[in-house]
C-alpha cells in the first residue's frame, strides 16, 4: 500500500496573483500594471508630457520583477504607445487637420453607400446618439481671444483642445497665456470632438491665412521730424512707450532735459525705414537740434561725428558763447566768470571802481573781457 501523500504540486507552489503574499508590494500587482498602462492615454490628453511620464511610469512596472511572460509584457508595452500616440500626434496641427479631412470622407462614402442601398420611398433615420454629428457640440467664435482663456471655455464645452503655431515658423506652443488665438478647426478624434487652435504671439497681428508669415508693421521714414511727431507715430506701431529711446546725434552734443528737446529733429533711427517693428522691439531715434541740422546720410549717426568746436573746451560752437576764446566755457554763467566765483578774481575790482559785490562782473580792464 503506498504510503500517505505528504504534499501536492499546488502546495508547494508560491502564491502568485494580485494581492497574494503579504509581502508582495501594490504597485507589483497585476492590478497596478493595468492601472499604468490605461492611464496613459488619459493623462496624454490633458497634457503630451504627463502622457510621456506615465509611458515610463508604465514601463517600469511591466518589466521589473513581473511574472508575466515576455510577450504579455511586449504587448502591454506596444499597447501603452500606441495609446499615447493615438491622443498625442506627432504634429499637432497637421494631426488634427487630417483627422478632420479622414473623418469627412468617411462620412462622405458613408453617405453615398447609405443612398445607394436604401430602397426607394424610405426615410433618412435619425442620427443616433452614438454619431458623430450627435456628439459635435456648438462651437463659439474664440478668435482674438487669449489662448488661456479659450481653451478654459472650449474644454468645458467638451472639446478635445489642440494648438499650433499660425505662422510659418510652426514654433512649438509653451505655454497657454503668451498666444493670441487667430484661427479654430473643429474635428473628430474617434468620436469625441476637437478644436484646434491657430495661435500667434501674444501682441502679433494675425497671418492672413493660417501658415503664413506674421505681417509685422515696418518702420516709415521719420527724418526730420520732430522728436514729439516721430515718438507718437513709432508708439502707433505698437511698441511700448518706453522703448522708444532718444540719443544725441552728435557725439560732442548734449541732451537738453526730458520735454525740451520736443522740437528737435530726427537724424536717424533704429532700425531704419522698412525694418520689421514687432511688440517688444526698441527703437532709438537719433536727434539734432535745429540749429545744426543733421549729419551727412552716409556716416555714422553719434559715433564718430563732432559739431565744431573751435576753442576745444567741449562745448559745441552753437553753445559756447566764446567759441574762439579757449578760457572761457559755459561753465561760467553766460560763459563769463563773476566776482566771488571760483575763477573770478578780487585782486582787479579795485580797478572797476571799487566794487566788490558778490556777482559782478569783473570787466572792463580785465583779460576776461
Amino acid at each position: 500500500m503506498p504510503g500517505p501523500h505528504t504534499t501536492t504540486p499546488a502546495q508547494s507552489e508560491p502564491p502568485s496573483g494580485p494581492g497574494a503574499g503579504s509581502g508582495q508590494r501594490w504597485w507589483r500587482t497585476n492590478a497596478a500594471r493595468a492601472g499604468c498602462v490605461a492611464a496613459v492615454p488619459g493623462l496624454g490628453l490633458l497634457e503630451p508630457w504627463l502622457g510621456g511620464a506615465m509611458l515610463i511610469v508604465a514601463l517600469v512596472v511591466l518589466w521589473r520583477r513581473n511574472p508575466w511572460p515576455k510577450a504579455a509584457k511586449a504587448v502591454a508595452t506596444v499597447a501603452a504607445a500606441g495609446l499615447l500616440a493615438a491622443v498625442v500626434p506627432g504634429s499637432p496641427g497637421q494631426a488634427a487637420r487630417d483627422t478632420a479631412a479622414k473623418a469627412e470622407a468617411k462620412a462622405k462614402a458613408k453617405a453615398e453607400a447609405d443612398g445607394k442601398t436604401r430602397p426607394r420611398g424610405a426615410t433618412t433615420a435619425p442620427p443616433t446618439t452614438g454619431s458623430p454629428e450627435a456628439t459635435m457640440p456648438p462651437v463659439s467664435d474664440y478668435r482674438g481671444k487669449n489662448l488661456e482663456e479659450a481653451h478654459a471655455k472650449a474644454s468645458k464645452d467638451g472639446f478635445i483642445i489642440k494648438s499650433h503655431d499660425a505662422s510659418e515658423k510652426d514654433k512649438f506652443i509653451r505655454g497657454r497665456a503668451p498666444w493670441t488665438v487667430c484661427f479654430q478647426e473643429t474635428a473628430r478624434l474617434g468620436a469625441r470632438p476637437v478644436l484646434d487652435f491657430g495661435v500667434v504671439p501674444k501682441g502679433a497681428p494675425c497671418p492672413k491665412e493660417d501658415g503664413e508669415p506674421i505681417p509685422w508693421p515696418t518702420m516709415p521714414d521719420l527724418v526730420w521730424k520732430t522728436w514729439r511727431t516721430a515718438r507718437t507715430e513709432v508708439i502707433a506701431l505698437g511698441v511700448r512707450a518706453d522703448h522708444v529711446e532718444a540719443r544725441k546725434a552728435y557725439r560732442n552734443d548734449t541732451l537738453p532735459g526730458e520735454g525740451k528737446y520736443d522740437d528737435w529733429r530726427v537724424c536717424a533711427h533704429d532700425p531704419a525705414e522698412g525694418g520689421k517693428v514687432q511688440g517688444d522691439s526698441r527703437v532709438t531715434l537719433y536727434l539734432s537740434s535745429t540749429d545744426n541740422g543733421c549729419p551727412a546720410p552716409d556716416r555714422a549717426t553719434g559715433t564718430a561725428i563732432d559739431l565744431p568746436d573751435r576753442d576745444d573746451d567741449g562745448d559745441p560752437d552753437y553753445r559756447d558763447p566764446f567759441p574762439g576764446d579757449r578760457d572761457r566755457t559755459t561753465a561760467f554763467p553766460d560763459g563769463v566768470p563773476h566776482l566771488g566765483d571760483s575763477n573770478g578774481s578780487s585782486s582787479s575790482g579795485g580797478s572797476s571802481g571799487g566794487s566788490h559785490g558778490h556777482g559782478r562782473s569783473v570787466c572792463p580792464r580785465t583779460r576776461w573781457c
